[in-house]
């Protein structure tokens, strides 16, 4: 393939590279020779999440081509490790592929026991033993080697790999970027376009002796919306390759967007500071003799722009006069168009064998100069179709499109390539096989913006690939899905917010059915899972108890406190066992907001409180209630007093000194509802399930006001906020509104910018409401969501976000404008 054209298609290359799936310490050294594709996978768990939540993987799942792959692939599904392991694709016969993993060999690596239709059998060849596993009719084949397992869905690969009988010699350059790779990503990708051609079936067998480049290494990242492949391709000056052309140049900013039309399909933009080391590049890599022309001294930028499935091409200058000169004596004719001269000319070859490989398959008939730049083109309609545009400022640079793309990509590069779905189809047409181009005209890349950037420096070409959903232009008062992402199983719990101690903003925990706990990235990645042994009880708490800055989590399962810092690890000694189990909510007291924190366990009858180095607190009296405890203790301070609450299950409510003693004793007995106690109007308030407010001043008074609430009536207090869930029927200060008919989550306010908002779920029709102090509605709710939410600004740009339940196996995120 064409080595210009695979640049342009590497976006697409990467997409259906990425579907799931001599150093002493690589695993290389134990793979077959000449792979087509080695991805290097340092977190197999995030790396399966990032695949599975991305909807531009998805799409190209479906492409005949990889569906033979993918399947065969599946037979990894129950790999698991946290260890680094390589996967590497091998062409094995005409389009026809098979992969082998290598891995440290560990205990519960390969786990086929869920698999109810299954054979195991050991065959032996050459004196090796070799493992054939026959899974619901998938094959997949294993091979012990010193501390290593190789897996792989082909025998003959593994009987290739006994009969080598050593280590194999791994290409230096692959080497060389496998030990450089980062660690801190998912995976990353090894593809060398010399002999990858087969990945992406072409037309034809193009004939070239000059690939692209050497291995290119891309670090792989995605969320929900976005793909992203950041990394370096190496050229040595042995191998006359493409990226070499700008060796020994610096890039530029790139000025193609702004001339092309908005509605172009792609653009690809080559820059260089210095024609004469681009020129003496290019004779190299032609492999021919020809003096410089120092006629083209000032260009500094080669654009082509597709419009309309044709191409026009641009030479951007710092100085026009002799250029202009020259193509002024070889026109033909000449006519002007809105104040533009656009010429003819009789040397229709002459820009593709002057900027070949940069250009080809192009006749430069007409022309026309726009400020510093020459615009060539094939038919003047083109040309007219350019002057209009950029004279009504109506250029690619305003399209949102390219605003996604050059958000994430660098301001100046050697080589630029941005198209929408439309020149990914054009360029597949021309290009590819049939079978591929149907396969990319049936996926749903209506809303995707692809990119390609090469940054030539320092004899090494930076790359970033990016395919990515079209961001909307922000507008006021909209609510739009953040991103959604989907769990291995069911969510337990409803997700919510933390901080992040070290960006300032926050992340989402949550935790599933199999009793994993996720933290997520502000843009949908999971950072990182932690087993636990039981369900987290109420929400989980953040604390610093260092005292440094640095946040941990803290919270109880069933039968355990636990505490566990920003990486997942627990933080010692809190990992407290209680036998029984049966444990409420953690209740974290922090008396002076000094981070001197109790945190209060309660189980059944007993009360146990610790301190920050996970030592019962003596002090405290109150080992013990007289009977079972509801919920978590809460505190209040008033004044400067400390006051600690107990819900009992004998309808006591006790509040007591922070040492244990009663500081207010409630002589009145409180058939409680299923609603905490809060500090409203300076009164301890809590409702019965008759439906009857219950407020308790500091001076022991209580004054009880009938609201006449169902019993399942949800409530939820402020300082000075009041509010009721009942039915359909939402109070808020004393302002109802009437919701559709549902099944309603309990209320929930949160204060935020000097703002208070209320939110209620209709877990029924799945449907989230949000209202102000006043019970007005936030423009464009209800949201769809199925629990409670949390509510935050989530990257600090005063503009919140809420987390809730979506399906019952994934989370949904709604930045609100």
């Amino acid at each position: 393939m064409r080595p210009k054209v695979l640049f342009c298609l590497l976006p697409l290359i990467l997409l259906s590279c990425t579907k799931e799936v001599k150093t002493k310490d690589s695993l290389l050294e134990h793979l077959p020779p000449d792979p087509s594709l080695v991805i290097k996978i340092s977190n197999l768990t995030n790396f399966k999440s990032e695949l599975k939540n991305n909807a531009s993987l998805q799409s190209v799942e479906r492409f005949s081509g990889l569906q033979e792959i993918m399947a065969r692939v599946k037979g990894l599904d129950h790999l698991n490790t946290e260890q680094t392991c390589i996967l590497a694709l091998y062409e094995v016969g005409k389009d026809n592929f098979d992969y082998v993993l290598a891995a440290k060999n560990e205990s519960g690596l390969f786990n086929v026991d869920s698999v109810a239709n299954k054979t195991v059998e050991t065959l032996s060849y050459e004196g090796a033993n070799i493992t054939k596993y026959s899974l619901d009719g998938l094959e997949v084949f294993s091979l012990n080697k010193n501390k290593e397992i190789l897996m792989s869905s082909s025998l003959m690969l593994l009987e290739n790999i006994v009969r080598l009988g050593h280590n194999t010699l791994v290409d230096p350059v692959l080497e060389k970027l496998y030990q450089a790779s980062s660690k801190n990503k998912s995976a990353t990708l090894f593809i060398n376009p010399a002999s990858n051609a087969a990945l992406l079936p072409v037309k034809e067998i193009h004939e070239i002796a000059n690939p692209f480049s050497s291995w290119i290494s891309l670090d792989f990242t995605a969320n929900s919306d976005e793909v992203n492949l950041n990394g370096v391709a190496m050229a040595p000056d042995s191998i006359k390759s493409f990226v070499n052309l700008f060796k020994g140049t610096s890039p530029l900013s790139n000025k193609t967007p702004t001339y092309a039309p908005i509605n172009a399909q792609a653009i690809v933009s080559y820059t260089f500071d210095d024609y004469q080391v681009f020129a003496k590049n290019q004779n190299n890599y032609l492999d021919r003799v020809r003096k410089v022309d120092s006629l083209f001294n000032t260009i500094e930028e080669v654009g082509v722009i597709y419009l309309n499935n044709q191409k026009v091409v641009l030479l951007k200058s710092f100085g026009t006069e002799s250029l202009y000169d020259y193509l002024d004596q070889r026109k033909t004719a000449s006519q002007t168009y809105q104040g533009n001269e656009i010429l003819e000319l009789q040397e229709k070859r002459w820009v593709e064998q002057s900027f070949t490989p940069l250009v080809q398959n192009f006749e430069s008939n007409f022309c026309t100069l726009l400020d510093n730049s020459f615009i060539f083109s094939e038919n003047k309609e083109a040309l007219q179709t350019i002057v209009s545009s950029y004279k009504s400022s109506s250029s690619l640079d305003k399209d949102q499109g390219y605003l996604t793309a050059k958000a994430s990509l660098a301001n100046e590069s050697s080589i630029l390539f941005v198209s929408d779905e439309t020149g990914i189809n054009l360029l597949a047409e021309r290009e590819l096989s049939t079978e591929m181009v149907s396969d990319i005209k049936d996926s749903d890349f209506k809303d995707q913006v692809f990119a390609s950037q090469m940054v030539m420096d320092n004899g090494f070409g930076h790359f970033n690939i990016l395919v990515s959903k079209i961001a909307k232009r922000q507008e006021q008062n909209t609510v739009s899905p953040l991103f959604t992402l989907e769990l291995n199983t069911d969510l337990a719990t409803d997700p919510q917010f933390v901080k992040n101690h070290r960006t300032k903003k926050q992340e989402v925990v949550v935790q599933d059915q199999n009793n994993v706990l996720y933290l997520i990235s502000t843009d949908g990645k999971i950072l990182w899972t932690k087993q636990l042994d039981g369900r987290i009880q109420g929400d989980i708490q953040q604390v610093d108890i260092y005292k440094n800055g640095k946040l941990q989590l803290a919270f109880c399962t069933n039968d355990k406190f636990l505490i566990i810092d920003r990486n997942g690890d627990e933080v010692a000694p809190f990992n407290i066992d209680f036998d029984g189990g049966n444990l409420n909510p953690l209740a974290v007291f922090d008396y002076d907001g000094s981070r001197n924190y109790r945190f209060v366990i309660t189980q059944g009858k007993k009360v146990f409180m610790y301190n920050n180095q996970g030592k019962i607190v003596n002090g405290f009296t109150f080992k013990e209630a007289p009977s079972n405890i509801l919920g978590a203790p809460k505190h209040f301070r008033v004044g400067n007093k400390d006051y600690l609450v107990f819900k009992q299950d004998n309808n006591t409510l006790r509040i007591l000194h922070r040492v244990g003693s009663d500081r207010i004793k409630v002589a009145e007995k409180i058939d409680f509802s299923n609603n905490e106690v809060f500090l409203y109007k300076n009164k301890f308030s809590v409702t019965n399930k008759a439906g009857v407010l219950h407020q308790i001043d500091t001076n022991g008074k209580l004054v009880a006001t009938n609201f006449n609430l169902n019993a399942d009536h949800g409530y939820y207090a402020t300082s000075n906020t009041l509010v009721f869930m009942d039915d359909n029927i939402l109070s808020i200060k004393g302002k109802k509104v009437e919701l559709e008919l549902g099944v309603y989550s309990k209320p929930k306010i949160f204060y935020i910018y000097d703002k208070i908002y209320v939110a209620v779920t209709d877990i029924q029709n799945q449907q989230i409401y949000l209202f102000d102090s006043q019970a007005k509605p936030i423009p464009n709710f209800p949201v769809y969501g199925s629990s409670l939410i949390d509510l935050s600004d989530m990257d600090n740009d005063k503009k919140l976000e809420l987390v809730a339940k979506d399906q019952d196996n994934s989370l949904i995120v709604y930045k609100i404008n």
